[in-house]
């Protein structure tokens, strides 16, 4: 039976069209030329043949992708300021495969030589050189803001801090990220409306050269409303307390910086667990926004159980209960005992939220301690009432006053046990903090340090004291970390020995000197058994450098050296002590076990030191 062509053909043209063809793997892609590694990763993420490596390719795709690879890293090196390079496409079996200078804009013809995939072989590699050449520099920048926000002390500052600069490399990730930044400073500086008149980089090629233009206009600068205060699931404290908080009148510039003042001093007072306050500008009214203030209450009481051990205290235990809010007025309270073998404290307090001049609290405290050694019985009663403030975002001050009670007794060798000295005092007292680091728990940079002066009369003689602390932390990288750490103390009296022993200083331990006992450095007494304890002086000097590193997750290891001194008089006698430690971020905090040993005396011994928390 005779068979029509016509239906012969469509058969035909499916068989020929199922017949495999040639394919080729590319199995690496090589790039040479490019020192900067942000640059060379970038070109590699905008390779299309990137994501081809490994998988069979028609001849058909592989020239395609070929011919795409020159545009492609020619895009990719354009954010960095390159608009110029020169880009060579070869292939390991073949020779170049794409080539286009940089004053060439002629697309590749994948039918040419340059192009050509005719092959055999089933696997080759790509080879892209890259000569960046000159990068694009800006050579002349218009910034400016018009309307309500020209004289912004904040928008100005956003504006001069603008990069790049005139000279500068023109980098795009630098170029939108201050961009952006001015953005965000004139919304959070109330300017809504804010929109571009100008907005426009230029480029010359040829000159290598960029002309920025960008300006403003903000419009007019938005409001401050009322403030409302949403307590679920019930209120548990009184609106007008809350209210005390809020630094502006309705009606006031809008300012990001007073929201979060407000929240920062919300979330400080620790009543609430979720504070949100929002002021979105879609809720605005004749250009005046409402604050709406979200919190929900953190549980009313907290109850803490720890164990304890000291080589000094031996072992113990502490126990607490503090009540968040005792009222509707935001009072709290604290009971806290801590328990050891030599050592006891049980400390009450009072505190009421204070809100003029500056957020903080009065507190009123009482705390009784007891402590008997083999060389000191020591029992102490003091009462004190205090104001803080928090001056701004990194100090802390606080003014108390202080009345001690004192007994206690050194055993010695000439001095019987149960003989006691007695002392009374009242004395002010001013101390001011100032914390500023990137990381309170783990700082990695900045600095921290306190300032106390206080002084009074007591047994028929007087004191005055003058005490600074500092530390300061410089991170090399995100692994390491230096950490300086410094003290130093002055007691200005005719009568040291008529001091208690919690108004001496002393020297040696976990943080101040490490190799060394607790209480260790300073002047000592022989006790009835022979052994030498200190009984404090009239001034501290320490000092430590530290070398911290992380070496495997939250694993580190630590190298310190510690110096200083209790001493009377003029002339110090430091005491230097070396050591390595082992360090782990734990969920609950950091934690520091240090190994160290004291140069000044051949026979001293390896001292252990375990400290949990923030440095700070």
């Amino acid at each position: 039976m005779p068979c029509s062509l016509n239906r012969l053909f469509p058969v035909l043209v499916l068989c020929f069209a199922t017949l495999p063809a040639t394919a080729v793997t590319v199995t690496r892609i090589d790039i040479h030329g490019v020192s900067d590694a942000r640059l060379a990763d970038n070109v590699r993420s905008a390779l299309s043949l990137q994501d081809a490596v490994g998988k069979d390719l028609s001849k058909r795709r592989l020239a395609y992708l070929l011919h795409q690879a020159n545009t492609e890293v020619r895009q990719a090196l354009e954010p960095f300021g390159y608009y110029t390079p020169v880009i060579q496409v070869q292939r390991s079996d073949r020779g170049a495969v794409a080539a286009e200078d940089a004053e060439s804009d002629t697309d590749t013809d994948p039918n040419t030589e340059t192009a050509r995939t005719d092959t055999t072989d089933a696997q080759l590699i790509v080879s892209i050189h890259i000569d960046p050449g000159l990068p694009v520099r800006v050579r002349s920048r218009t910034l400016d803001v018009a309307g309500a926000a020209a004289a912004n002390t904040q928008v100005r500052a956003a504006l001069a801090l603008f990069v790049p600069q005139v000279g500068q490399v023109l980098d795009h990730s630098l170029y939108e990220a201050s961009k952006t930044r001015v953005n965000r400073v004139l919304a959070a500086q109330g300017y809504f409306d804010a929109d571009f008149i100008r907005h426009q980089v230029e480029v010359t090629r040829a000159q290598h050269a960029a002309d920025i233009d960008l300006r403003w206009s903000s419009g007019p600068r938005y409001r401050l409303g009322e403030a409302e205060f949403v307590q679920t699931p019930t209120p548990i404290i009184r609106e007008d307390v809350l209210r005390k908080l809020v630094g502006w009148a309705p009606g006031a510039a809008y300012d990001v910086a007073e929201l979060e003042r407000l929240r920062k001093s919300l979330v400080a007072l620790d009543y609430f667990g979720l504070v949100d306050v929002s002021a979105p500008a879609e809720t605005a009214q004749n250009k005046q926004v409402p604050v709406q203030v979200n919190l929900t209450p953190a549980p009313r009481s907290i109850y803490s159980y720890g164990l304890s051990y000291g080589t000094r205290s031996g072992a113990g235990f502490s126990t607490g209960f503090e009540r968040r809010y005792l009222n509707q007025r935001g009072h709290k309270a604290l009971a806290q005992i801590d328990w050891g073998n030599q050592r006891k404290t049980a400390t009450v307090q009072y505190r009421i939220p204070a809100f003029a001049w500056r957020d903080g609290w009065y507190t009123a405290s009482l705390q009784a301690a007891d402590e008997q050694t083999n060389s000191l019985d020591n029992r102490r009663l003091e009462f004190v009432a205090s104001r803080s403030g928090q001056y701004n975002e990194h100090l802390n001050l606080v003014a108390s006053a202080h009345v001690l009670r004192e007994r206690w007794s050194y055993f010695t060798v000439n001095k019987p046990v149960g003989l006691y000295q007695f002392a009374s005092f009242v004395f002010p007292e001013l101390r001011a903090d100032y914390i500023n680091v990137d990381n309170r728990m783990a700082p990695r940079s900045g600095f921290g340090g306190g300032l106390t002066l206080r002084g009074g009369n007591g047994n028929a003689t007087g004191f005055v004291q003058l005490h600074a602390n500092a530390q300061w932390f410089h991170g090399f990288d995100a692994d390491s970390r230096l950490i300086v750490r410094g003290e130093a103390g002055r007691t200005f009296t005719g009568a040291l020995l008529d001091l208690p022993p919690s108004l001496r200083y002393f020297a040696g331990g976990d943080r101040s000197v490490r190799g060394y006992g607790w209480r260790e450095i300073g002047p000592r007494i022989r006790n009835s058994q022979g052994d030498l304890y200190a009984v404090g002086a009239s001034n501290v000097v320490t000092t430590s450098i530290e070398y911290e590193r992380y070496l495997n997750g939250p694993w580190g290891a630590a190298v310190f050296v510690d110096s200083g001194s209790a001493f009377d008089g003029r002339r110090a006698d430091p005491h230097t002590g070396v050591g390595i430690g082992l360090r782990w971020r734990s969920p609950v905090g950091p934690v520091r076990i240090d190994i160290a040993r004291g140069l000044n005396r051949p026979e001293s011994p390896f001292t252990l030191h375990l400290n949990i928390g923030a440095d700070l």
